[in-house]
């Protein structure tokens, strides 16, 4: 029987999936990149190894995320795709007639517009952490509750205290505000999630015609006080997927298994020697900063160079 491997590497999070020939999803990973997405992955494909059975043929690898291409060299991936791509590809792949895909993650947010099976637009928020996943990280610790027990807490206020969530400067110091002269904490902690909602539809959704049906994705649509919040102000039903956050993996693990070939990959990557280099040339007036990438001491790929000298 044969699988095939889709790798996510975010900032935040590093996730992996394996599918089988029918789409089906037999085995899945998710933990902290923690800064060192290469030694993620080889913890990712460790995992995922130990959950398949030993009858199953590795025929494909596919990776997207923010070091996708770096992780698509370590791996040999057969398919390297962004990830406005790979969510779309797996989530039309559960929900056929999804109209609008909202994703928050941790360190950025996005919204994929789709109409009749294909892409039609699209927009992403990465230049700043408000409203993301380490943005509420933050906002938990501060406040000392865990970031398990938010949604729950949202839930169980009636009045959401009004907090500026445009810029985590100003949401962090609008929040203290509000603790030192006695908002109570589950007001403030419902205004949080309400206004990650009207800062995401706000910035990333400006714009934007959503309709439904409509999937929330990423790390943030476990938090059902953030669920809430979009179906009152959007005022559609907000699909939550068990498997949103595995999402962007299990579309390039679907892409990956589209072009496959004959050729078998290995699960053995916890040995690969994988190191990168920067280093500045000075051979023409460019000055370009250069990234050598060596697997197992070979030079695989050189990026950076402005004039095609590696």
């Amino acid at each position: 029987m044969n699988c095939y491997l889709g790798v996510d590497i975010g900032s935040i999070s590093t996730k992996g999936v394996v599918i089988d020939e029918n789409k089906r999803i037999i085995a899945s990973c998710y933990l902290w990149t923690e800064g060192n997405p290469t030694e993620a992955v080889k913890k990712v494909v460790k995992n995922l190894k130990e959950q398949i059975p030993e009858t199953y043929t590795l025929k494909g690898i596919g990776t997207t995320g923010s070091a996708r291409k770096l992780i698509g060299l370590l791996l040999d991936a057969n398919v390297v795709k962004n990830e406005i791509t790979a969510h779309a590809i797996g989530t039309m792949t559960i929900h056929p007639d999804v109209r609008t895909i909202l994703e928050i993650g941790g360190q950025d947010s996005k919204i994929i517009l789709i109409e009749n099976g294909i892409i039609t637009d699209y927009a992403m928020n990465t230049l700043c952490a408000a409203g993301t996943g380490a943005f509420l990280s933050s906002q938990a610790k501060r406040l000392g509750i865990p970031i398990e027990e938010f949604g729950d807490i949202a839930l169980s206020s009636n009045n959401p205290t009004k907090i500026a969530a445009r810029c985590t400067v100003f949401a962090e110091s609008d929040l203290v505000h509000k603790l030192q002269v006695g908002y109570p904490k589950k007001d403030i902690i419902a205004g949080l999630c309400k206004s990650i909602v009207l800062n995401y539809l706000n910035n990333v959704g400006k714009g934007k015609k959503i309709v439904g049906p409509i999937v929330f994705q990423g790390g943030v649509s476990k938090n059902i006080g953030v669920v809430k919040y979009f179906k009152e102000v959007l005022k559609e039903d907000v699909i939550v997927d068990e498997n949103g956050h595995l999402m962007g993996a299990y579309g390039v693990a679907i892409l990956s298994h589209k072009t496959a070939t004959d050729k078998v990959y290995s699960w053995d990557i916890a040995n690969i020697k994988f190191e990168t280099k920067g280093m500045e040339c000075n051979e023409c007036s460019n000055n370009c900063e250069l990234l050598r990438i060596y697997k197992d001491n070979v030079l695989i790929e050189t990026t950076g160079s402005k004039c095609g000298k590696e």
